[in-house]
């Protein structure tokens, strides 16, 4: 069973990662806004998940999130409660509504073809407004992905002590997708529960990320290496042409 962390496993995403693990990454947004877009109001944070970085980015903004999983936006509807969410696809939810601000969660890299990346990028821009400025990182891509990298982390709650671990496969070097296999190791008292789960995302070399970019209408305004946390991610960050 794939993308069970969005699903049946649902439960574990608020044990992940502490909610203040997501502020650094969130301040990293809003000096983004500040600095592009300074008189910005509104924001539409696609892929929220359960809306760790709205935490931070609702005490700046009117937030809205959109989701594909229902367990995940209940979630975010939980921790903030004062912020709109609605469930959908990012390639073709419409909220008839524009925002100052779109920021893209790393859930994008679910986007497996360059069509769907193209349309996720497409309906983002459909949802700025003139002038406005949409912000992404790119977390693996062809020129930096690390074949069978694995990773390994903890949480602990006074009833859990839970362990994650992820592997990272592309199973052929040719195509646009690869392979995120995860174990948890969930320990409550002395009972160990263990769950697996499967992701797959979309593997693009930076050129084609900056090409949907440029055809889905955006300009591209910042485009750098960064870290995050530990990794070494790609922003991209692009204006809607007044």
């Amino acid at each position: 069973m794939n993308n069970r962390l969005y699903k049946d496993l649902s439960w574990l995403w608020p044990l992940w990662e502490k909610v203040e693990d997501y502020q650094p990454e969130s301040a990293r947004f809003i000096s983004l806004i500040k600095k592009h877009c300074p008189s910005a109001k509104t924001l539409l944070d696609i892929a929220c998940g359960g809306g760790k970085n709205d935490y931070y980015l609702k005490k700046r903004f009117a937030v809205t999130g959109v989701d594909l999983s229902p367990q995940m936006i209940a979630q975010a509807k939980k921790l903030n409660p004062g912020a709109s969410y609605h469930v959908g696809d990012m390639r073709s939810f419409n909220l008839n509504k524009k925002f100052d601000a779109v920021f893209f969660n790393d859930g994008i890299i679910y986007m497996q073809t360059e069509k769907d990346l193209l349309k996720a990028l497409k309906n983002a821009r459909r949802h700025l407004k003139p002038g406005g400025m949409m912000a992404l990182y790119v977390e693996d891509c062809k020129e930096r992905f690390e074949q069978s990298k694995t990773s390994v982390w903890r949480s602990r709650t006074k009833e859990y002590d839970i362990t994650y671990i992820e592997n990272d496969f592309c199973p052929d070097p040719r195509s646009s997708v690869y392979e995120m296999a995860f174990v948890y190791l969930i320990r409550r008292g002395k009972t160990l529960r263990v769950e697996h789960d499967t992701h797959t995302a979309g593997l693009f070399t930076l050129a084609r990320w900056r090409r949907a970019l440029k055809q889905a209408g955006f300009k591209i305004i910042e485009d750098r290496p960064q870290k995050l946390g530990d990794e070494l991610v790609q922003l991209l960050v692009g204006k809607n042409p007044a």
